[in-house]
């Protein structure tokens, strides 16, 4: 039976692309027409939502899936929350795999309700995971993933540049605390492996440290990787690709700003958003196909 990660994996083959379009706009990314009507927050969240699915209309056939950041829209209130629900919806609707980055974690009836919130009906294919509150804090979200087909993703090596002074500390055998946390990671997705011989327990891990990346791909046989760090922090298709195993799978590369904003850059200027977005995920899907066939 294939679990979340084969079904992603069918997507990416399908589209020849292991993209995902991070979701995560501002204000000042709208053009001046959904700007304009932004006028306070339930007017801003529905902007966010018409803005999302334009940019959904025009890359479904060219990226296999779409994560949603919640801050941007919390701060919205309750009417961000309806727009992060209905450009979920939508983006489903269209066929996308669905990630949530909500980075959720604690013990006990709290860390059940939060999996419960976001695992238990059917928005959301996969959300991201904080491992420091341990097993206990996990539990609760690889039990929906089993129950309901669902999927998550641990951090283990960000992509942001204070992550090491916490991330590559070195425990008494010498191991960094990143390598650590992805074999608790593996051993978390160990009952719920897929056809392609991947977890629905995946990990976070950063293109912007593409030799860690390496590290933790040989390490760490069925543990799939949602990879940020591409585009605006730095990380290009050559880093990206450390974390690919040797048949090009095992991975996808997350980009927002570089995809949803690509249409304030001078290169993409004097197309519309959408159009823009599009563009510049067919580029980004190149990029990363020449990368991993240079390897």
């Amino acid at each position: 039976m294939k679990n979340v990660t084969d079904r992603l994996i069918d997507r990416i083959e399908k589209l020849g692309n292991p993209t995902v379009a991070g979701l995560d706009p501002r204000i000042e990314y709208l053009p001046a027409s959904l700007k304009k009507a932004a006028t306070d927050k339930k007017s801003a969240a529905q902007a966010l939502t018409e803005f999302n699915c334009r940019i959904i209309d025009s890359i479904k056939d060219v990226v296999p899936a779409v994560k949603i950041q919640s801050a941007f829209y919390e701060i919205f209130s309750h009417y961000g929350t309806e727009a992060m629900n209905k450009t979920a919806e939508y983006a489903q609707s269209a066929g996308l795999i669905v990630m949530a980055d909500v980075k959720r974690n604690d013990i006990g009836s709290t860390a059940e309700a939060y999996a419960k919130a976001y695992l238990d009906d059917g928005l959301y294919d996969y959300i991201t995971v904080n491992p420091y509150l341990g097993y206990d804090g996990i539990k609760p979200f690889t039990d929906k993933c089993n129950a309901n087909g669902k999927g998550i993703f641990v951090l283990a090596r960000t992509s942001n540049p204070s992550a090491a002074v916490i991330q590559n500390m070195k425990l008494e055998s010498g191991e960094p605390l990143y390598v650590h946390i992805g074999k608790l990671i593996e051993q978390w997705g160990a009952d719920n492996i897929g056809e392609y011989g991947y977890g629905a327990v995946g990990a976070v891990v950063g293109a912007t440290n593409p030799a860690e990346a390496a590290e933790l791909r040989k390490t760490l046989k069925s543990v799939f990787f949602l990879v940020p760090g591409y585009g605006a922090q730095g990380g290009k298709g050559k880093d990206a690709a450390a974390s690919f195993d040797k048949n090009g799978r095992g991975a996808i590369v997350n980009n927002s700003r570089g995809i949803i904003a690509a249409y304030l850059t001078d290169k993409y200027d004097g197309m519309n958003y959408y159009e823009a977005a599009r563009e510049a995920a067919l580029a980004m899907r190149d990029d990363l196909k020449n990368a991993l066939t240079d390897r």
